[in-house]
């Protein structure tokens, strides 16, 4: 009984000893990969879009392509500065709304973001542009379609899709020119990108030889449009053209076949969307609309990006998830030209940007817009867009 006694109090004594060393060892084991670790530089991203309320499926469509980007980004294990990175997407709420917007970017800059990706809508990024370009902190927008986006004067501001003015002439020629429709209203909701794009589409009709027979406005929060849509109803036309977003357009074809309104129905990026299909229901069904971009299917990279974006995010890509990954990747890639993700370093490579993305080859004019944009045109056909004519490349003077 006495010798096993001493065995077990050995084998305690040797056991205390081991763990004392292994404890003393830990705080150095982790001293090291604390040390590691702060090697690390955290490049932040900023994200904004409408994730609240009405538009949130296009701004999570968006904010997912940029997280994508960044993720893949991380993975290169990039040296910047001569140390890792990790690049963090810092996702705002924007809610769509100039106000707000501005307040977003105003934590951006406090948040000492190195770029930012968005907004996503013109009336929100416009303003908010402003911030970014007294910080100096580079905006890549892969929505914004507004061409007083790129017409402020600021060295700071890109877009890699075309523009309204773009989309408005594309529109218009078509709708008087292969769809022979020459008696067209026009409505828009008073944004910056709804009017901003009616105006420009109504320009263009004229131009083209049609006639504008009504201009009527509503909001983006109207879901009522009978009132004008019975004053439009009086001047008989052949089309009816929307400068707004889905949200409003699904409800507005409803109510036009509802009054016995048998005219087209046309809008342009805001309204191609899967949702404008569920909101119309077979009322939206022949509705044309158009892409500030080219097809998906004529997208050089859609097809691999479409499965890994599925595989990630288990969701079907809204409409702007391509551009936003590809406005990140322009901007991770200035990045690593210069070396650096010191804004006032890399900015400068960002204009010199050329880049075979997922939606096509990617270069920008003087003033920040994207070179050769394409707009392609759709219909609605048993709740599904399909393209109906061949995407036509912008012209260069309307991207100037």
């Amino acid at each position: 009984m006495y010798l096993p006694r001493i065995t077990l109090i050995t084998a305690a004594v040797l056991a205390l000893a081991a763990c004392s060393k292994q404890d003393a060892a830990a705080p150095q084991q982790n001293a090291s990969a604390g040390a590691a670790a702060s090697d690390a530089v955290i490049v932040k991203i900023g994200s904004a879009n409408p994730l609240t309320g009405p538009f949130a499926h296009w701004g999570r469509d968006a904010d997912n392509g940029v997280k994508l980007a960044a993720e893949e980004a991380t993975a290169e294990n990039l040296k910047l500065d001569g140390k890792p990175v990790k690049f963090e997407v810092v996702s705002e709420d924007d809610q769509a709304d100039p106000k707000t917007a501005t307040q977003v970017a105003q934590r951006f800059v406090d948040n000492k973001v190195a770029g930012v990706i968005g907004h996503l809508t013109s009336g929100a990024a416009i303003p908010a542009s402003k911030i970014y370009s007294d910080a100096g902190i580079p905006m890549i927008a892969g929505s914004v379609t507004s061409p007083k986006f790129t017409e402020q004067g600021f060295k700071n501001t890109f877009r890699i899709i075309a523009n309204d003015q773009q989309q408005g002439q594309a529109l218009a020629k078509f709708a008087v020119g292969d769809l022979k429709r020459a008696r067209i209203a026009i409505i828009d909701d008073r944004t910056t990108y709804g009017q901003g794009l009616a105006d420009d589409f109504s320009k263009s009709v004229e131009a083209a030889g049609g006639k504008v027979v009504k201009r009527e406005f509503t909001t983006n929060s109207a879901t009522d449009f009978m009132a004008i849509l019975t004053s439009i109803k009086g001047e008989k036309p052949d089309l009816v053209f929307y400068g707004g977003m889905d949200a409003q357009a699904g409800p507005m074809v409803k109510q036009m076949r509802k009054l016995g309104i048998t005219a087209d129905f046309m809008g342009a990026d805001g309204v191609n969307t899967a949702e404008f299909g569920k909101l119309g229901g077979k009322d939206a069904d022949g509705s044309y609309a158009s892409s500030a971009g080219a097809p998906k299917e004529n997208m050089p990279g859609f097809a691999a990006f479409n499965d890994k974006f599925k595989k990630r995010f288990n969701a079907e890509i809204q409409a702007y998830a391509p551009y936003t990954y590809d406005a990140t990747r322009v901007m991770i890639e200035a990045m690593k030209r210069a070396g650096s993700a010191d804004p006032a370093k890399y900015l400068p490579e960002v204009a010199k940007t050329k880049l075979q993305g997922v939606t096509g080859e990617i270069a920008f004019d003087p003033k920040g817009n994207i070179m050769n944009g394409t707009v392609s045109l759709y219909q609605l056909k048993n709740s599904k867009w399909e393209s109906v004519a061949a995407p036509a490349k912008a012209a260069a003077s309307a991207a100037q």
